[in-house]
């Protein structure tokens, strides 16, 4: 397992007060969804596995607009390696399992239909070690591999999976609507909510002991994660509605987790654990400097140095921090000390060379960039920074060598397609140019722009079959897409 990452996702707008509610409301219908009361439910079955995939794609696309998500490469492949490690033990996995990193400080994390986990970056700054993590993400999966929610919206049978996902986007968009649907709901069954839930909770906590034990991490984190949980203000107001929680705590519930306890006896650590392990300090640092106010992560950041001027971390936690403000050659500084103490760990050296190519130093950015390939030459991040450096030094064959190859290797940043069509427009491969534009345009759902450029393939393309059979197929479901846009289901 390598460390670096290869993961982006697209970056909706920072959370304003808006966003906020929209937040409450989702967790409110997630909530209702997992608890429903048993006349909205026809029988024990769940929904198939099919229809639940398909909810999770309707799901993700929404939470992906509503979410900004940290973007960090490193800090999503922790997650998404730490996330897969615990699935060992899963006998059978119904979905491809997605793990994803919430900007915001609320202590809460939730599992979405289709298999696909969301972790706040409130609740990894309250996590003291990776076993509290550990807990809570088992915890989620949990929730999926006993397929709960499945469960609670069986109704769906009734009602039409595009119908209820319409559900979903009404409460993400709030309005009065939306508010009613879910005061009234809630309201009539609030008792039965309750009470589903907590059996829920309880068969997760026991199917997270179950994965916690074979990963070697200790199981107990569970119950110091509850403990922060419970003790922390919810969205800043001190107190913890019982309704809006999707993952309610408890005397019946903490009691439960140390029965399970009493019998755990700590196995060997694996060698994947103790790599997770140690990599978690950078993993904390990253989300800390990511997602903290400027002035609160540089105050976190100084009190470490403070403490230990050899700690590499809080100079690497400094330079993203200064990077995120444009302060390139404060960045500069710091990252160049952190690499001091930590010279072949590739998402320092990577940083510094981002921060060599936007304070213009593109020949020292090459340098650094290189380093971190010859230890990992796959790194995803690494190698779109690398290609840049190369247009930026005006080699316009080296910058198309390296993002063709980035171009195969999934899942694909948006911008590649957009990097190719400036190389292969400075080539004057034109009909390529276009192609690569049109992928771009309507990756990002421009539909009308990629249209334009596909149409310009097609034409500059001439004979070429195999372009011509490319154009072709990636102008097949424009139709769709823009459908879609203009009447979204969600």
């Amino acid at each position: 397992m390598q460390d670096t990452g290869a993961h982006s996702f697209p970056c909706a707008l920072r959370l304003t007060p808006r966003a906020l509610r929209r937040l409450i409301t989702l967790t409110c219908i997630l909530t209702f969804l997992l608890c429903a009361s048993p006349p909205l439910i026809r029988d024990a079955s769940a929904l198939s596995i099919e229809d639940e995939r398909k909810m999770g794609e309707e799901f993700l696309a929404q939470a992906l607009a509503q979410f900004q998500l940290v973007e960090d490469p490193f800090a999503n492949q922790f997650i998404n390696d730490l996330g897969h490690y615990l699935l060992a033990p899963l006998e059978t996995k119904n979905f491809p399992f997605h793990f994803y990193l919430i900007k915001d400080n609320t202590l809460n994390a939730f599992a979405a239909p289709g298999g696909h986990i969301f972790i706040f970056s409130g609740l990894i700054e309250a996590m003291d070690n990776i076993d509290e993590l550990a807990a809570v993400i088992c915890h989620e999966i949990g929730h999926i591999s006993a397929r709960h929610l499945s469960k609670r919206i069986e109704q769906s049978k009734n009602i039409g999976i595009a119908t209820l996902a319409g559900i979903l986007a009404g409460m993400l968009l709030g309005g009065e609507a939306a508010g009613a649907i879910i005061t009234g709901t809630l309201a009539a069954g609030m008792q039965a909510q309750l009470h589903f839930s907590r059996e829920d909770e309880r068969q997760a906590d026991q199917l997270s002991y179950k994965y916690m034990e074979p990963a070697s991490f200790d199981p107990a984190g569970m119950i110091r994660a509850l403990n922060k949980i419970q003790k922390g203000s919810w969205l800043g107001t001190g107190k913890i509605p019982a309704y809006l929680l999707t993952h309610p705590t408890g005397p019946e519930r903490m009691a439960n987790l140390e029965a399970l306890l009493s019998s755990y006896t700590p196995r060997p650590v694996t060698e994947e654990a103790a790599l997770l392990t140690g990599r978690f300090p950078a993993f904390k640092t990253v989300i800390g400097a990511s997602t903290l106010d400027s002035r609160d992560a540089q105050r976190l950041f100084d009190r470490k140095i403070a403490e230990n001027p050899d700690n590499p971390l809080p100079y690497f936690g400094l330079g993203i921090v200064y990077m995120e403000e444009g302060r390139y050659d404060e960045a500069v500084r710091e990252l160049e000390k952190a690499l001091q103490g930590k010279p072949d760990f590739i998402p320092i050296l990577r940083t510094l060379g981002e921060a060599y190519q936007m304070n213009g130093q593109d020949q020292k950015a090459l340098t650094i960039l290189n380093r971190a390939l010859e230890l990992n030459h796959r790194d995803v991040a690494t190698l779109y920074l690398v290609g840049i450096t190369y247009e930026n030094l005006g080699k316009n064959n080296k910058a198309l060598r390296i993002f063709e190859r980035l171009s195969y290797l999934k899942p694909v940043r948006f911008d590649v397609y957009y990097h190719l069509g400036l190389c292969y427009g400075r080539e004057n491969k034109l009909a390529l140019a276009h192609y690569n534009f049109g992928r771009y345009f309507k990756r990002l759902g421009q539909t009308r722009k990629a249209q334009f450029h596909f149409q310009k393939a097609k034409g500059l393309a001439g004979n070429n079959p195999v372009l011509q059979k490319k154009i072709i197929r990636e102008m097949g479901d424009l139709g769709q897409i823009r459908a879609q846009n203009k009447h979204p289901e969600l």
